[in-house]
C-alpha cells in the first residue's frame, strides 16, 4: 500500500455505479476499500481491476442495514487502512414495481434499512474519522441518490424515491454540521443508467424502455456516474458542499 495515495471507502461497489468509480478511483491515485452484500465475485473482480490500475485494494462484506456489520467494517477498515479521505455511500436496493397500496411494512423496512439507515451510519461513521473537530484530516462524502427523489416513482417505486428524498436530506443537514471541519458532503442524483439494477428491481428492459423520456435520448453509463463522483472528490470541487449533481440526460 502507497502512503502516498488517498483512500476511498465504496460501500455496494460489486457492481454497476459502485464499480464504475472504484476503477476509475484507482486510476486517479486512490486506494480502494470496498463493500459488498452477497456478489463476491463481482467484488473480486473489481478489486483486480483496482489491482490493475496501481491501487491496493480490500473487499469487506457488509450488509449495511446491520449496524453491527457497520461496525465491524470500520473496525476491519481502520485495521487496514491509515486514513479516509473520501467514502461513496452507495450501498442501496430497489424492489419490484409496486403503487403505494401494494407495499408492505416488511418491504418498507428492508428499502429502508439500506438505503437510509444504513447510509446515516456509514456517514457517521466516516465523520469520525475525517472530521478535523475530532482530530481527522478532512474528507469527501458523496451520497448516491437518483432523481426519483425529484420525479416522485409513481406507480413504479415510490418507497424508493422516497429513501433518496431522504439521502438528500442528509447531504444537506450533514453538509452544514462539518463544514468547518474538513469535510465536505456532496450528492449525486442518476438518472436512467444502464446498469444492473433495472433487473434486480424486476425490469431488465427498463433502461432501453424509457429512454424517449430522456431529453438526451440515452441511457447514460456508470462510467459516466463515476467521472461526476471524482470530480466532487477531487480538489477542483473544494468550494462544493451541501448541493447534489444530476447526471441524468436532462430529465
Amino acid at each position: 500500500m502507497d502512503n502516498q495515495r488517498k483512500c476511498v471507502l465504496i460501500t455496494g461497489g460489486s457492481a454497476g455505479i459502485g464499480a464504475a468509480i472504484a476503477r476509475l478511483s484507482a486510476e486517479n491515485g486512490y486506494d480502494v476499500a470496498l463493500t459488498y452484500r452477497s456478489d463476491k465475485a463481482g467484488a473480486d473482480s473489481v478489486s483486480q481491476a483496482v489491482t490493475a490500475a496501481g491501487g491496493h485494494c480490500e473487499i469487506y462484506q457488509c450488509d449495511v442495514a446491520d449496524p453491527a456489520q457497520i461496525d465491524a467494517l470500520f473496525a476491519a477498515f481502520d485495521r487496514d487502512f491509515n486514513q479516509l479521505d473520501a467514502l461513496v455511500n452507495n450501498a442501496g436496493i430497489v424492489d419490484m414495481a409496486a403503487r403505494v397500496e401494494d407495499i408492505s411494512h416488511a418491504r418498507l423496512r428492508r428499502i429502508f434499512d439500506v438505503n437510509v439507515l444504513g447510509a446515516f451510519l456509514v456517514a457517521g461513521q466516516a465523520v469520525r474519522r475525517m472530521s478535523t473537530r475530532l482530530g481527522g484530516k478532512g474528507g469527501v462524502i458523496v451520497n448516491m441518490s437518483s432523481v426519483a427523489a425529484t420525479l416522485g416513482g409513481g406507480t413504479q417505486y415510490v418507497d424508493y424515491a422516497a429513501t433518496k428524498g431522504a439521502i438528500d436530506t442528509l447531504t444537506i443537514g450533514l453538509a452544514q454540521e462539518v463544514a468547518n471541519e474538513g469535510v465536505r458532503v456532496v450528492g449525486i442524483r442518476p438518472g436512467i443508467i444502464d446498469t444492473e439494477i433495472h433487473a434486480k428491481g424486476g425490469e431488465p428492459e427498463r433502461a432501453a424502455r424509457m429512454e424517449s423520456l430522456i431529453p438526451m435520448k440515452r441511457m447514460g453509463s456508470a462510467g459516466e456516474v463515476a467521472e461526476a463522483a471524482l470530480w466532487l472528490m477531487s480538489d477542483k470541487a473544494s468550494y462544493v458542499t451541501g448541493s447534489t449533481l444530476n447526471v441524468s440526460g436532462g430529465r
